[in-house]
């Protein structure tokens, strides 16, 4: 495990992301994990940031906001493309996605989530703002192919307490 300041790694994190290699964890009872693909990362308040976009439908949404806390794990190359799919498809209302489905929850050093252990790159974070997306302020073009059904995502801005990289 090797410490990291989150802007050496943040180009590699918008890549990660860019490419479906990204997933955000929730803890609890019942560890839930998702594949992200709409996120990115910054520094706000003077503090580094996780921005996230989770849609209230999700079986996620209502942990994170409860909890407000989560990881984001992500791997570096597409060797594990099959286990991103499979968090991306499967909702953990139905499957627990950490039960003989390819990925390992490992306890994270800080917050109360877990990471995933086949992916390299993690920022551990806590929930400093939740903000909801309305079509009010969105570009119209975008509300209108983005969102046909009203679906708008809530944005969790974390703050990144950890990051780290387990490379085998």
């Amino acid at each position: 495990m090797k410490d990291m300041r989150f802007p050496e790694v943040a180009s590699l994190a918008i890549d990660c992301l860019s490419h479906g290699r990204a997933l955000l964890t929730v803890g609890g009872e019942h560890p839930n994990t998702m594949t992200i693909g709409w996120g990115t990362v910054g520094h706000i308040w003077s503090k580094p940031i996780f921005m996230a976009l989770v849609r209230p439908q999700r079986h996620t949404y209502p942990i994170i906001m409860e909890q407000k806390q989560f990881t984001v794990s992500m791997a570096i190359d597409n060797s594990h493309k099959d286990i991103f799919a499979f968090a991306g498809r499967e909702s953990g209302a139905n499957v627990n996605k950490f039960d003989g489905h390819g990925m390992t929850a490992v306890p994270a050093r800080i917050v109360n989530a877990p990471i995933v252990g086949e992916c390299e790159l993690h920022f551990e974070c806590r929930t400093l703002l939740e903000q909801d997306m309305t079509p009010d302020d969105m570009d119209k073009q975008i509300a209108e192919s983005m969102y046909p059904h009203d679906d708008f995502h809530r944005m969790i801005f974390g703050e990144i307490v950890a990051c780290y990289r387990t490379d085998k």
